[in-house]
């Protein structure tokens, strides 16, 4: 059997944990977030909202039941590194078709197994994010740690555009049926024209999306409204993404100019953060992010706790809300607002990922509220 190489993930303070390496050779920097998720490995690490950070996974086992080219949220993995406690060499999955080292091998990234992952979050945990740099096979320390002492981080950073499409396209897929897999739709079956607006939208959004009525046009984050109004859509979808909302100011301008429009308009994550700024709120770096799929939401309109999927390292700031926005969701570990309605547009948010269905589908009225926004609308016009 091969020994594994050692790889070392360094953070700006120094400290060093020893590992194996678990993917690519080479080194990798990035902000440390934990994710406590227990299962969705591959759809976490393709998750463009990742970018700019580096995961540490809480669950102990990871890559059980190795990987495949379907459960994917993008064409590629945005987490800059990975960090495990065990990656599983051996996998289990009627559906698997490479394991997960391979899989990170292939996508050139790095990553570090057989550290003390505990101690680790419990430091992200009490004392926040952390700036670190993964390096495996040949291993200069003192360059490590300078990497992770030099990496600017995330706020002011713009990296929603990054990791944008490039241009428009068309989406009519729907979710996962048994026999068949994907659903495809044609236009003519699905009533509402959505507008998408890629700051980094997942696969299974859409599919959400879809499977609700909407067939859908993505398009960049640059886009400006006046060409996405041109579009005669009959509702806009402001989706996740990374980075810092309040560095996107040319998605916040076209947020304002939609809203103008009276369109019905849903935003999740990075939107929802948008859609504050854009009505005049703040948004801040949280201390401690939420990267998991098991937070509790209380859903303050229907007086119900939902379990959600959350992945935002930024957050509202509640005391700059301006009347016109009321909170309707707030986290139940730490009350930071998780759900705005306008009061007097069409228009509401949500900051986890009610598609991700960790519930599993305690979310899914989101979808049914936007649907029926868009239909009421119709009726008015």
């Amino acid at each position: 059997m091969k020994i594994p190489s050692k790889a070392v993930l360094a953070l700006a303070d120094g400290t060093l944990f020893w590992g194996v390496q678990a993917g690519a050779s080479g080194y990798t920097v990035g902000e440390i977030v934990f994710n406590t998720s227990l299962t969705g490995y591959q759809e976490i690490i393709t998750d463009p909202s990742y970018t700019g950070q580096i995961i540490a996974f809480s669950c102990p086992h990871i890559g059980n039941i190795g990987t495949n080219s379907e459960d994917v949220e993008s064409k590629k993995i945005w987490a800059e590194g990975l960090i495990f406690r065990e990656i599983t060499l051996c996998t289990s999955n009627f559906r698997s078709q490479m394991p997960l080292k391979d899989y990170l091998i292939e996508h050139n990234k790095v990553a570090i197994a057989e550290i003390d992952t505990r101690a680790l979050i419990q430091r992200l945990r009490d004392e926040g994010w952390q700036h670190g740099c993964i390096m495996a096979g040949n291993i200069d320390v003192e360059f490590a740690i300078a990497q992770a002492r030099q990496y600017g981080g995330l706020s002011g950073l713009d990296l929603a555009e990054r990791v944008s499409t490039l241009k428009p396209y068309n989406w009519l897929q729907g979710s996962w049926k048994p026999v068949i897999g994907y659903q495809d739709y044609t236009a003519d079956e699905l009533p509402y024209h959505v507008v998408v607006y890629d700051f980094g939208v997942k696969y299974n959004i859409l599919r959400q999306l879809v499977d609700h009525g909407c067939r859908l046009t993505v398009v960049p984050a640059r886009t400006p409204a006046s060409e996405v109004l041109a579009l005669n859509p009959d509702g806009v979808f402001l989706s996740n993404g990374p980075g810092d909302p309040a560095a996107c100011d040319y998605a916040i301008l076209a947020t304002q100019q939609i809203l103008k429009e009276n369109i019905p308009l849903f935003a999740i994550c990075l939107g929802h953060q948008l859609l504050a700024l854009a009505c005049g709120g703040n948004t801040t770096k949280m201390t401690v992010g939420h990267h998991g799929a098991n937070h509790p939401i209380l859903d303050l309109e229907q007086n119900c706790v939902a379990i959600s999927a959350q992945n935002h390292g930024f957050t509202v700031v509640e005391d700059t809300l301006p009347s016109l926005l009321k909170v309707t969701h707030r986290s139940l570990f730490d009350h930071t607002i998780e759900g705005l309605s306008h009061v007097e547009k069409p228009a509401f948010s949500f900051q986890g990922h009610p598609e991700a269905s960790p519930g599993p589908h305690d979310l899914s009225s989101l979808f049914q509220k936007f649907t029926q926004l868009m239909k009421a609308s119709a009726v008015v016009t």
